[in-house]
């Protein structure tokens, strides 16, 4: 099973990370923003090489999961990170209001239905932790799921931590590489970000006001991303709680971490037999 590599971002596996304590923008002499983007584009290029060997290599498949407040920079990291790589070999599903079917099943269906297969890299941009995150600061949202019995919420979120643990635990063991990013942005910039939504026009879509509603709710999402982080971080499935008030060092930081993640893998292209060489250079002989 894979073995979380060591960054200063990684979430212990002791249940000790604090939130209020994680950094959310760059730490002293960082590279400047062009040598950031530079960087990021060599760290680029080795991912398309690492993708196209985990395609031929076709043991493991990878897991990228993302999830922060609104305004973090999920889905321009995504694109940053994975804009090298060969769209056929990778695919990205984003979870947003379950839909009555996905209702009516158990609220890991959906997600273990978007799984990539191996050989590929699969990005979950919002995931099964909208479970124990938007579903436990708003619990009414639990009347929906239809839940048999008297549901005891601090019973309820300790079980819905068990079954993930138990499933990318599950996940580990089947061959799949399982990343989490916990893209951590200050209250201060994520202000500064709406503020930009509101200010340029091509960027007024994705402004609502919904969005201030949630932000009011600020400390409560704290409290139950601190408590998701705790009990999901384990080696073969780490979270990493990034920076990301820095947009340049939030992508480069996240390639890094899937590029020595990968590489880590020892992935390798398939290697033929001799015989097999010599059938290969006569059928070569036979090309007219």
């Amino acid at each position: 099973m894979f073995e979380a590599i060591e960054s200063p971002y990684l979430v212990p596996f002791d249940g000790s990370f604090r939130v209020d304590s994680a950094p959310t923008a760059p730490p002293g002499g960082t590279l400047g923003k062009g040598e950031l983007k530079d960087g990021l584009e060599e760290t680029v290029d080795r991912l398309d090489d690492l993708q196209r060997r985990l395609y031929a290599d076709d043991r493991w498949g990878v897991l990228l999961v993302f999830q922060a407040m609104d305004a973090a920079g999920k889905d321009s990291t995504i694109r940053a990170v994975l804009r090298g790589i060969n769209p056929q070999g990778c695919q990205v599903s984003s979870f947003k209001q379950p839909s009555k079917r996905e209702l009516d099943h158990d609220f890991l269906w959906r997600i273990n239905s978007a799984l990539p297969e191996r050989g590929r890299i699969g990005v979950f941009n919002r995931s099964h932790y909208e479970e124990v995150l938007v579903v436990r600061v708003h619990p009414e949202y639990l009347g929906g799921q239809r839940l048999p019995g008297d549901v005891s919420l601090p019973d309820l979120w300790e079980e819905r931590f068990d079954s993930i643990r138990d499933f990318e635990q599950h996940l580990a063991r089947s061959g799949y590489l399982v990343l989490k990013f916990f893209l951590n942005v200050s209250r201060e910039e994520q202000a500064e970000r709406f503020r930009r939504r509101i200010d340029r026009p091509d960027k007024n879509w994705k402004f609502s006001e919904g969005d201030l509603a949630e932000r009011k709710l600020w400390g409560k999402y704290m409290e139950a991303y601190e408590k998701a982080l705790n009990a999901t971080s384990r080696p073969w499935a780490p979270w990493y709680a990034v920076p990301a008030d820095s947009k340049p060092y939030l992508r480069h930081t996240v390639a890094r971490i899937v590029e020595e993640s990968l590489s880590s893998l020892g992935l390798e292209f398939p290697r033929v037999t001799e015989k097999e060489r010599e059938e290969l250079q006569r059928l070569r002989d036979t090309i007219v």
